[in-house]
């Protein structure tokens, strides 16, 4: 079933459709994962601190608690209401990314965050989930045809790479890759065929050479360490030595929480942020890491269910594309720290601490409860 012949035999009709049947239609397994997991945040942050809620634990709870309200905020509101704001927010992104560069705040030599009512935000974290309601408005009603088309294809291929370049100029490689992959994940759940997106990545494959050599320094650096760490123990590499070292001395149990020696002696570096996972490996060991990670994997499976149990193409699309938004944070970060790819700046979602990442995130949940709330909401025949 495509969007042009939808039929649906449960139509969604909202002026019936109160606030606390909305309310109840929540998958409140998904809530509970959510919670559970910004809980396992909330200890390693403790711990991160040396047994203090300040800096880190505290300020992040608050974080967590406002962006749950809005999460739940936004399940109650109407998807198509939300498919009515897709291209405005893709605009107001790609204004945010154009602000950023010119006015944005400069860290470790890049410009990512930018100032809004003296509250730091990172417009690329925004951009993914805009870039996704954009391409879920874009190929909502296309027929196979369509996306048979190159012609047709072209705008959205072109939609995905002005925030990829924006993002590419901050710099920012980790996430313009994110991004450009989350895109072509909602075209190829479309319908786009897998041989167009195997000729890109041969093109791209092809021309990695000359690529490289148009990075910066510290990007061409991360590069090296990942392929020889060794080289450098006390410098570029040290980062990745000691996230194994944390990562392999919890063994099966951990050594306890508030014990990861690594951890409490302050060898971890970035502990609280990009490489939190390692603490929760260090103290609480094999079990603690493959509790967390089913929590991340029972998340993605429910945000994949929910983009089943859709019944407009719309819904389909953007819980795709949210859920993959998701498992890349969480693949990115995970392989980094596990030393399997270059180290890039990638946050665990509701673990590392930060505020932009989280309050995307949470976004995204909202919009992505509002799919489930209103899986069987009726398009007019001319929306969009």
């Amino acid at each position: 079933m495509n969007g042009s012949t939808l039929s649906l035999h449960r139509p969604f009709k909202d002026r019936s459709f109160g606030l606390v049947r909305k309310f109840m239609r929540i998958n409140w397994l998904f809530v509970i994962c959510v919670c559970a997991l910004a809980g396992i945040g909330y200890v390693a942050l403790y711990s991160a601190a040396g047994g203090s809620t300040t800096p880190y634990a505290n300020s992040q709870l608050i974080r967590f608690c406002t962006a749950l309200i809005m999460m739940f905020a936004i399940a109650m509101v109407d998807i198509r209401l939300i498919a009515k704001a897709a291209w405005p927010s893709y605009v107001l992104g790609i204004l945010l990314l154009v602000v950023v560069m010119k006015f944005g705040h400069t860290g470790l030599g890049a410009k990512r965050w930018m100032s809004v009512g003296g509250v730091e935000i990172q417009p690329s974290e925004l951009m993914k989930l805009f870039l996704v309601l954009a391409l879920a408005a874009y190929f909502h009603r296309a027929s196979h045809e369509r996306i048979g088309n190159v012609f047709f294809l072209l705008p959205a291929v072109v939609v995905i790479l002005i925030p990829v370049g924006l993002i590419l100029k901050e710099p920012n490689l980790g996430t313009a890759v994110i991004t450009a992959a989350i895109g072509a994940t909602v075209m190829l759940g479309a319908g786009v065929r897998w041989w167009k997106f195997a000729i890109v990545i041969a093109v791209i494959a092809i021309a990695a050479p000359v690529l490289y050599h148009h990075l910066h320094d510290y990007q061409k650096a991360r590069i090296i360490t990942f392929l020889n760490p060794g080289s450098d123990p006390l410098g570029a590499g040290y980062n990745i030595i000691q996230s194994k070292i944390a990562l392999g001395s919890g063994g099966f149990s951990g050594q306890g929480f508030l014990q990861g020696t690594q951890n409490q002696l302050n060898f971890l570096p970035e502990k609280q942020t990009d490489f939190v996972f390692t603490i929760i490996a260090e103290e609480f060991g094999f079990i603690g890491s493959i509790a967390t990670l089913a929590l991340l994997f029972l998340i993605v499976a429910i945000a994949l269910y929910t983009a089943m149990r859709s019944e407009n193409q719309f819904g389909r699309l953007l819980a795709l594309g949210i859920a993959t938004n998701f498992f890349l944070y969480c693949f990115v970060n995970l392989s980094m720290v596990m030393g399997l790819i270059p180290v890039g700046g990638v946050p665990l979602p509701l673990i590392s601490y930060g505020g932009s990442a989280l309050t995307a995130v949470m976004l995204g949940f909202g919009v992505l409860m509002s799919v489930h709330v209103h899986r069987d909401a009726e398009f007019a025949v001319d929306e969009f």
